[in-house]
């Protein structure tokens, strides 16, 4: 049986696709839904997600400002994804993001105390994305 002309486009796809686009968009997929928890409905999301009451219009706007910069990195790790000359400057953004958000959570670490566990998992994951996306770059600047 012949496998519909969507499916065997995708999976054409998937197969050519490199392992730098696929972490891209990997984590692409990952930022995304965070920057709308953030800045989607701030007033209920956050308090349900992170136990942070939104009560000023400036928090919300803060939160609002926060997903526009995910969703605008987002997407630029999605077009690095798709096109060859912008994917190692998608990368260097998203290993600069990771260390920069990572750092922060550290510093907090040090200053504030012990977050709740899925702030120590985000700064995990921030972490090893950030040292995979220096190793992917490392990689790609050798050849």
């Amino acid at each position: 049986m012949k496998k519909p002309a969507i499916a065997g486009f995708f999976f054409d796809k998937i197969n050519l696709m490199n392992k730098e686009s696929f972490f891209l968009l990997f984590i692409a997929i990952g930022v995304f839904p965070v920057s709308l928890v953030y800045g989607g409905n701030p007033a209920v999301s956050m308090p349900n997600f992170y136990g942070i009451e939104v009560d000023t219009v400036n928090l919300s706007n803060i939160l609002r400002a926060v997903m526009g910069l995910y969703i605008a990195l987002c997407v630029f790790w999605v077009i690095g994804a798709r096109y060859e000359k912008l994917r190692l400057p998608a990368l260097w953004s998203l290993a600069i993001f990771m260390t920069g958000i990572a750092s922060g959570r550290a510093l907090s670490l040090i200053l504030d105390g012990m977050p709740s566990t899925l702030f120590i998992f985000y700064l995990g994951v921030e972490v090893i994305a950030a040292i995979i996306g220096f190793k992917l770059i490392s990689n790609l600047q050798k050849n």
